[in-house]
């Protein structure tokens, strides 16, 4: 942690899930055993899914998962990681003066519990705690929550602080991912609608009991999306949602992205133009499971032309739809 930011009380956290700290399988097992120990991201009795998870779970999936990790692994390290850096540096010079700017992770390394820690011993008092997940879902942003609520547990003296919900159809938001599918439209062409192409808005799914339970996740990332087809003016029917990253035998909200890509091949769509408007960082989810797995099955059943469009990172659309949500949250402090 840098030293206090001379003449600011004020510090501004951007909170991600998180990263392994190797592409390699220990490290891997490392990261799953915590973020697979969150009873926000696994709702079942710990008696029942303890078992499962060290006897079976965190003695296959590391080594596959590790393997994933490799094709995307950067000089930089993990793109999560890297990303989020992008967004710390590209927030740093918007509040240049006004506020410190740094990061936190649910799980892994740079933990949002020691950050805070650590900017309340460097002397700020107002802290607000900006998660990057646009959608709310208790899995994740309420995940934030419990990690500065336990922190706030262990502490007497506490700083202000903020916290945002979500931001599902903010003007600046919309408006960085339609600019990034207007940037490659300006090089690929529009797509050609009527003729059949589409564009695939594909969010990260969470179990259908979590959804019936009350979490209000597939409303807001179907809210965003109606409005990013809306400022795009893109006819009906023309940008599917659909959802991805389902694992295991429990249902979860779709329609899945793996077999939506699957049908648009085999019924030999031309063009496929994919977004990922949930994720804020690229990461496993993106580059490998959407940029190349759900390419390779689309292209495998016959569709041309697939492409996976970032919008993310340190993209200066993304930052300043970051900047307008934290100016929001910071109003009355900056």
């Amino acid at each position: 942690m840098s030293e206090k930011l001379k003449g600011s009380s004020t510090a501004l956290v951007i909170v991600n899930l998180g990263t392994p700290s190797a592409p390699e399988k220990k490290e891997v097992r490392q990261f799953l055993r915590e973020f697979l120990s969150d009873r926000r991201v696994i709702e079942y009795s710990p008696i029942l899914w303890r078992p499962l998870l060290e006897g079976i779970i965190l003695r296959v999936r590391p080594k596959k998962v590790a393997h994933a990790y490799q094709t995307i692994w950067t000089d930089a390290g993990s793109p999560l990681l890297t990303g989020t850096l992008a967004q710390v540096e590209g927030l740093a010079t918007h509040f240049q003066g006004r506020a410190h700017v740094t990061y936190g992770m649910c799980y892994g390394d740079q933990q949002l519990q020691d950050v805070l820690e650590q900017l309340t011993v460097a002397g700020y008092q107002q802290i607000a705690i900006l998660p990057a997940y646009p959608q709310y879902s208790a899995s994740t942003v309420g995940a934030v929550y419990d990690q500065v609520a336990r922190w706030t547990r262990r502490k007497r003296n506490l700083p202000s602080l903020r916290l945002l919900r979500s931001f599902p159809t903010a003007t600046a938001y919309i408006e960085s991912l339609a600019v990034a599918l207007e940037s490659h439209w300006e090089t690929a062409g529009r797509p050609n609608f009527a003729g059949g192409d589409r564009v695939v808005a594909s969010y990260h799914s969470i179990p259908q009991a979590m959804h019936d339970a009350g979490d209000p996740y597939w409303e807001e990332c179907e809210a965003g999306a109606k409005a990013l087809a809306e400022r795009l003016n893109i006819p009906e029917g023309g940008l599917l949602v659909t959802y991805q990253s389902v694992f295991g035998p429990a249902k979860w909200i779709g329609p899945t992205t793996i077999d939506t890509v699957a049908e648009l091949g085999e019924a030999g769509t031309e063009r496929l133009d994919v977004i990922c408007p949930g994720f804020m960082a690229d990461c496993l989810e993106t580059l490998e499971e959407i940029a190349v797995l759900n390419r390779e099955t689309y292209e495998a059943a016959g569709g041309k032309n697939f492409h996976y469009v970032p919008w993310a990172n340190g993209e200066a659309a993304c930052i300043n739809a970051l900047a307008v949500e934290a100016e929001e949250l910071l109003a009355g402090w900056v």
